[in-house]
């Protein structure tokens, strides 16, 4: 009876309390925050180390889902969802490019709160929490089963330029697995900069 008169209590036409509506609330982001821990600390940290991208991926998916879960009332469910798709699709940082798999593990950041925080009423919470497993189930499956380990690439710039040409490709080649310490198999020449005898090379190496 206290919390229906204070759910009663209105401020500039806004309800002061919702009681129901924080509860909800809070279960949702339960079942959103525990998901994209999985996703992000145990299965995409351990394989990739990128920790910037640990901490960007965790930041987007709550700011995203605080932003839908609060519009969840109004006409804008679907539209706004495909908005936030076509925004986060032409992204760039201003530093480098981000890389297919990461700017998939982008997206599946983005669904995880949309589903979570725009899954209307009609759909149980068993239904919801299945499809969190689901996508986290794929993730796991596809990262840790389904592929193994080949070959992964770095870029970076070159300054021994007289060895770029392709008649010194197996020098220019031994001189990174030198350098790096990596079983180099493969180089690509992105740019060259004569005026800093640089050149923007692609490494392609074994994992171990």
């Amino acid at each position: 009876m206290f919390f229906e008169n204070l759910e009663e209590i209105k401020f500039f036409g806004n309800a002061l309390f919702d009681f129901r509506g924080v509860g909800e609330l809070l279960f949702r982001f339960g079942i959103d925050l525990l998901v994209i821990f999985i996703i992000m600390r145990l299965i995409f940290y351990p394989i990739y180390k990128q920790k910037n991208y640990f901490t960007s991926y965790v930041l987007i998916n709550i700011s995203v889902f605080l932003v839908c879960i609060l519009l969840n009332s109004l006409k804008l469910k679907i539209g706004f969802a495909f908005g936030l798709f076509a925004v986060f699709s032409i992204i760039r940082y201003r530093t480098e490019p981000i890389p297919i798999k990461e700017m998939t593990y982008l997206f599946v950041t983005i669904i995880i709160a949309v589903v979570n925080a725009l899954a209307v009423r009609k759909i149980s919470y068993s239904e919801l929490i299945t499809c969190n497993i689901i996508i986290t189930l794929s993730v796991y499956v596809i990262e840790t089963k389904c592929l193994k380990r080949g070959h992964d690439m770095k870029r970076l710039r070159y300054e021994k330029i007289e060895l770029i040409g392709p008649s010194k490709r197996a020098e220019m080649i031994q001189d990174l697995k030198n350098r790096t310490g990596l079983d180099v198999m493969a180089v690509k020449i992105d740019d060259i900069d004569f005026l800093n005898d640089t050149a923007q090379v692609r490494m392609y190496y074994k994992e171990n």
